[in-house]
């Protein structure tokens, strides 16, 4: 359908608004109104004339006419300059051609001839006219070229985003300044695709979901920008999971391991500890050359700011970029918020780098995009959510991966959280991202009161990349730590029916004791994997069930602190060769019962019974 056909363009095609930077005499407005007539072959007495004063043109004036824009602003012509510079910059900056001093003078001086604003013809835009707004969503008539995704400018300066493109009108959910856009208000297209500023510069800064700072630490100096939504990696530009990405966690590493490139799902009811495990994960890239991004979706700003100061605090801040959308902020922010982290997270992806992005968390994601759903009036399905919601997951996580050396050989890993309500992981929500990663951490409020944290449930828990992301070594010990945990959950269940139990259950049921207590892990204090293999290969071999339940915690600690100490070239040996040989086995199952030994004496513990061998 072309512009004239539209009923809306023919119906303002009698009315012109001209607007003004500043109040100007009546004299020089007529002049500016004959003068339009004349250039589009209209007679003056025919049409409804209006002036409009907007300080935002800066100076200048533009005329709205017909469903058009025609722009001889100071300020549109300013935006215009800024684009070229930045474009000129960027290609210096990416090696497309030559940066010395002089070659950058002649690229500026020839590209910025065409701005004499003396000799300027005016920049021409579709436009549109606001219907009606209500709760963040603006319904505008007109714009029939519009593209979908694309930025609209309102004459106060508000942006929206096209999202619904109907046949006479379009929805468009506001990104900012919701109050200043009303019915009558004009709106024009800009030609362009939402998109966040990348690169090395976001690094240790916290941005909301327009690439924005909102750290209060000045602007970003980046040169390089990246749409919010681009087609995820193709199967040919991809290679399997094979390196681990260790999250510090001794549980995780040894029984759902996550590789990088990975898609691992983080689910549980509230307040169990899921993005607790998140930033472990983050907190222990310290040294292993990888990039992070935190996503914080519908969170309040306390908790964020909670989180921030944590990374802060470790040092983590310095390879990590925050990505917010508090639960204050409109629908439309929280919707886009982990395209923008995405685009952040694939820069560094597609430069060959190794790269985590925690989503925390998609249920509210899911939320803010129903709520944009039925305010756009779209048919709503299960639980109201419209029927893309599967979509709007499945292309966000599409875009982990890793990449084969043709293609830099970088690494995208993903780790979704979604909250679930009761523990009921058939929901909608959680169910369509269990059928999307690869894999699910599932934490039981049940564990987590009875004081086992991570209050991971090994049954429900899974990694559908499993070994291929693990070490030899890692390999040998998580295994037998699998047998020996299945079999202590079921003898655990049927041994409360019974009063008397036969020496070997009892053995059974103290080794399982004994390794559950061992997989507890203070937060914000991760292990490394040598560090996680002895522990775990010394509760397989029952080393720990000399000790009381409740005294093991304390006696893994005082071992950690001992090995760091004293055994640094034994914890190197294993994480460089990435084996347990029968030496390092031998030395580290010897140290490990002395270490024992020297806790019981230096506590005053007596052994509760002989230590199964």
């Amino acid at each position: 359908m072309s512009l004239i056909d539209n009923p809306y363009t023919e119906k303002h095609c009698e009315v012109v608004k001209l607007f003004l930077a500043q109040p100007v005499s009546t004299e020089l407005v007529d002049r500016l109104i004959d003068a339009f007539c004349k250039e589009h072959h209209l007679v003056r007495a025919t049409l409804e004339f209006s002036v409009i004063y907007n300080p935002r043109l800066v100076g200048g004036f533009a005329f709205y006419y017909c469903g058009k824009i025609y722009d001889y602003s100071v300020q549109q012509r300013m935006d215009q300059m800024t684009e070229t510079i930045s474009a000129v910059m960027t290609k210096s900056v990416s090696k497309e051609m030559p940066n010395t001093a002089d070659e950058l003078y002649s690229q500026l001086s020839s590209q910025l001839k065409q701005f004499e604003l003396d000799k300027a013809e005016p920049i021409v835009h579709e436009a549109g006219t606001v219907l009606r707004v209500s709760d963040g969503i603006a319904h505008i008539e007109g714009l029939a070229g519009c593209a979908y995704n694309e930025l609209l400018i309102f004459e106060s300066g508000a942006e929206a985003l096209a999202l619904n493109l109907d046949e006479f009108e379009i929805g468009a959910a506001l990104l900012s300044d919701a109050d200043n856009v009303t019915a009558g208000s004009i709106c024009r297209t800009t030609g362009r695709i939402i998109s966040v500023p990348v690169g090395d510069q976001l690094l240790g800064r916290v941005i909301n979901a327009l690439g924005e700072p909102i750290d209060n630490l000045g602007p970003i100096d980046s040169m390089n920008e990246r749409p919010l939504e681009s087609p995820a990696a193709s199967v040919v530009d991809r290679e399997p999971v094979t390196v681990p990405l260790y999250t510090g966690i001794t549980a995780i590493d040894a029984m759902t391991p996550i590789g990088r490139g990975q898609r691992e799902l983080i689910i549980g009811d509230r307040q169990t500890g899921k993005t607790t495990i998140a930033l472990n994960t983050i907190l222990n890239q310290a040294n292993e050359n990888v990039k992070c991004v935190y996503v914080a979706i519908g969170q309040k700003l306390s908790t964020v700011a909670s989180i921030v100061n944590t990374l802060k605090r470790n040092n983590a801040l310095k390879y990590t970029t925050v990505v917010v959308a508090g639960a204050a902020e409109m629908a439309t922010m929280q919707y886009l918020a982990p395209y923008a982290g995405a685009a952040v997270a694939e820069h560094w992806l597609y430069q060959g780098e190794d790269v985590l992005i925690v989503y925390d968390d998609l249920s509210k994601h899911a939320q803010a995009y129903r709520n944009i759903s039925l305010l756009l009036r779209r048919p709503p399905g299960r639980e109201a959510f419209p029927g893309d919601i599967f979509y709007l997951h499945s292309r966000l996580l599409e875009r982990a991966a890793r990449l084969n050396t043709a293609n830099g050989g970088g690494s995208l890993t993903a780790l979704p959280i979604v909250e679930t309500l009761s523990g009921d992981i058939s929901a909608y929500i959680p169910t369509n991202l269990i059928s999307i990663t690869d894999g699910q951490i599932y934490l039981e409020i049940d564990l987590f009161f009875a004081g086992q944290r991570p209050a991971i449930n090994v049954g429900l828990s899974v990694s559908r990349v499993g070994g291929n992301a693990q070490t030899k070594a890692m390999k040998q010990v998580a295994g037998t730590l699998r047998l020996n945990l299945a079999q202590y959950t079921e003898i655990a269940s049927f041994s409360q029916f019974a009063s008397n139990l036969d020496k070997d259950t009892r053995e059974q049921l103290s080794q399982g004791k004994s390794i559950m207590e061992v997989l507890k892990q203070p937060r914000n204090q991760a292990r490394t994997a040598a560090e996680s293999i002895i522990l775990l290969d010394s509760a397989n071999l029952g080393l720990f069930t000399k000790l009381e339940s409740e005294d093991i915690p304390d006696c893994v600690n005082f071992i950690l602190t001992e090995m760091r100490a004293h055994d640094a070239a034994l914890l190197l040996a294993i994480t460089v060769s990435k084996e347990y040989s029968s030496a390092s086995k031998t030395q580290a199952i010897n140290r490990i019962t002395a270490i024992i030994e020297d806790f019981l004496v230096k506590t005053g513990k007596r052994q509760a019974h002989d230590p199964v061998i």
